[in-house]
């Protein structure tokens, strides 16, 4: 084969291949991003500092796929719909976000923010999903809140919430339902008194 004829018909395949990829990817799935709640009360006035490490979480629910239960022990994924980031590091932030908007701690950040923390804010998102039995958000966070100079675990706590999807299990509809079970879970951890120095 002629150096010519290699080269045409390594466009021509190439070509097909690009071809094949421009009308086979279809449409991108929809992205949709959580909220922190934005009127909460800590009371008590500013007082420590927290940070908030990514929580951890199984491999099912470390990514940007929405997780869809139909039954106990069974998991599929919403298709056409994914989170605006990995969950983990989504909640991350909207998880500072809540302390921020409470303005009751002095600072809050994540590690290598160089603060210097009296305690840190250690999670795991155990439940972030959508029950498709009862067309159900159910979302279920633990917090432990470890003194910054000892180590020890001052105080641990167990937080979780429902929300009707209220229609069709779609990515709208179930990321609404989420994102509103997040936002009771955060204002029930805000307002817990674990992470304040001193507590």
């Amino acid at each position: 084969m002629t150096t010519r004829s290699a080269m045409a018909r390594f466009a021509l395949v190439f070509g097909a291949a690009i071809a094949l990829a421009g009308c086979g990817g279809g449409k991108p799935p929809s992205t949709f991003d959580l909220t922190a709640p934005q009127r909460l009360s800590g009371g008590g006035g500013p007082r420590g500092v927290l940070i908030v490490p990514e929580p951890t979480a199984i491999a099912t629910l470390d990514g940007q796929r929405v997780v869809v239960k139909p039954s106990a022990g069974e998991v599929t994924y919403l298709p056409n719909a994914q989170w605006a980031d990995r969950l983990p590091k989504l909640v991350q932030a909207r998880m500072i976000e809540a302390f921020e908007n409470a303005r009751w701690l002095s600072a809050v950040g994540r590690p290598g923010d160089r603060l210097s923390p009296d305690f840190q804010l250690v999670t795991e998102i155990r439940s972030f999903e959508i029950e498709a039995a009862t067309g159900t958000a159910y979302v279920e966070i633990t917090a432990k809140a470890v003194n910054d100079k000892t180590g020890k675990i001052a105080v641990a706590g167990v937080f979780s919430a429902r929300r009707p999807v209220g229609g069709a299990i779609d990515g709208p509809n179930a990321t609404r339902a989420l994102d509103g079970a997040l936002a009771e879970v955060l204002a029930k951890l805000v307002t817990w008194r674990g992470p304040r120095a001193g507590a």
